[in-house]
């Protein structure tokens, strides 16, 4: 009984891949859509952070 019910498991186990091609997929286009913002507005971010610094230290 104990070994069918292993064996039922193991077999279930090896059928189950999950979704990896999906989330490296997600993975791949989030970086790039940062990528894309940074190199589009990264300029722009960097000179409104410079400018806040600058007024609140004096």
């Amino acid at each position: 009984m104990t070994m069918t019910i292993l064996r039922v498991v193991w077999e279930r186990h090896l059928r189950e891949r999950g979704d990896v091609p999906g989330w490296v997929m997600i993975t791949l286009m989030t970086a790039g859509v940062v990528a894309g913002l940074t190199a589009i507005a990264g300029p722009r971010m960097t000179a409104m952070l410079n400018q806040a610094l600058s007024s609140v230290g004096g």
